[in-house]
């Protein structure tokens, strides 16, 4: 089912491309590009953003074949516009805080463990608020099909992204301190939006 664009996205649109040209940039790098500028406002995400066009395309073949989609906070959920798909969430639920208490780690790092038990290797993961999130799923054996991290702060974003992109792991990042659950769920619905394509 195709998609229905607002004019106001359309017009959006039509002043970012007057603004920058990234027609130069491959496909799946374009396009999380240019919904990542269109959802901040932020030209500065053009040359900050950190795309593999390759892990890119392996994100939009596990969620074409259905692979469920781990976010760090309900914020990043919610800005995820694709009805239907199974998202997992479980910093809110008491467990987390029972284990980060127990475990001397935050709840969303705490999150992070629970929801890696339930949806196991080959899920996407969209981290869009907390550097320890981020951390903790670097340091599990998560398998991911894709990570988008771009948490933002003061304390632990720039460094959890820059171990980011050192993991190896398949992932979009940006370099720096600037990031959010806005930006993570545009860089996720850019690859949804292209998924019946």
């Amino acid at each position: 089912m195709s998609r229905t664009v607002h004019p106001i996205e359309a017009e959006s649109y039509r002043i970012l491309r007057d603004r920058v040209d990234l027609s130069h940039l491959p496909p799946l790098t374009r396009a999380v590009t240019e919904r990542v500028v269109h959802a901040s406002a932020d030209l500065d995400y053009v040359a900050d953003l950190v795309c593999d066009e390759d892990a890119l395309a392996a994100g939009l073949a596990a969620l074409r074949a259905g692979a469920p989609v781990v976010t760090d906070v309900w914020m990043v959920a919610t800005g995820i516009t694709r009805a239907g798909r199974e998202i997992v969430c479980p910093v809110a639920e008491p467990a987390a805080a029972d284990l980060g208490r127990a475990a001397g780690i935050t709840r969303s790092a705490a999150a992070v463990r629970i929801a890696y038990d339930r949806v196991g290797p080959g899920a996407v993961w969209v981290v869009g608020c907390a550097p320890t999130a981020l951390v903790e799923l670097i340091g599990l054996d998560a398998a991911p099909a894709l990570v988008v991290g771009l948490p933002v702060g003061f304390v632990g974003a720039a460094e959890s992204k820059a171990a980011l992109r050192a993991s190896g792991l398949p992932a979009v990042s940006n370099v720096g301190e600037k990031g959010g659950s806005a930006v993570a769920a545009a860089a996720l619905n850019a690859l949804l939006y292209l998924e019946d394509k």
